[in-house]
């Protein structure tokens, strides 16, 4: 796997974008006119970076680093049908790290999932990211129904002496 900077392919990710469902974000079906729009208002570049994820020289997913200039970015990770369940996401994960840490200076990194996207959580996991919130009904789908979100982190101290510190649940007596 290997991750590039995304510099102005609109058509390729129009099409990885549109060529593909995404069950567990808020639209499953993306538009193509959708995604033009969005590239001419700067969404894959002002305030973020987009970076192209690779598996032998193919695009296979796409992820958007949010608030890139915060200390604690967001963001969003894609992969097409086919490179699902192939350790790419967890791979994803973990350059996202390395590359927030040394590069950029981060402190922290937060990534949220729908609850039902248990192979999403799975790679945080791995990833050695730590679950931190069950938000309930915070997840609005463009069907119009909710979900479930969980929240995960990473924290700088913990990817520099590489261990995973467990949060303090209930560290305060009722």
């Amino acid at each position: 796997m290997e991750v590039r900077k995304f510099h102005s392919e609109n058509e390729e990710l129009i099409d990885l974008l549109c060529s593909n469902e995404w069950p567990f974000h808020a639209k499953v079906h993306l538009e193509p006119e959708a995604i033009r729009k969005a590239i001419a208002k700067g969404y894959y570049s002002e305030g973020r970076e987009t970076f192209w994820i690779t598996e032998n020289e193919q695009k296979v997913g796409i992820l958007i680093i949010d608030d890139i200039d915060d200390t604690i970015p967001l963001f969003d990770l894609r992969l097409t049908k086919e490179a699902r369940g192939k350790g790419i996401g967890k791979n994803s994960l973990n350059w996202l790290k390395e590359y927030l840490y040394r590069e950029k200076g981060k402190i922290r990194i937060e990534g949220y999932t729908r609850a039902d996207n248990l192979a999403m959580r799975k790679c945080f996991t791995k990833a050695g990211f730590v679950k931190e919130g069950y938000l309930r009904s915070a997840w609005e789908n463009d069907d119009g129904t909710i979900s479930d979100t969980v929240l995960y982190a990473s924290i700088y101290e913990d990817w520099k002496d590489r261990k995973t510190t467990p949060i303090k649940l209930n560290e305060v007596p009722y």
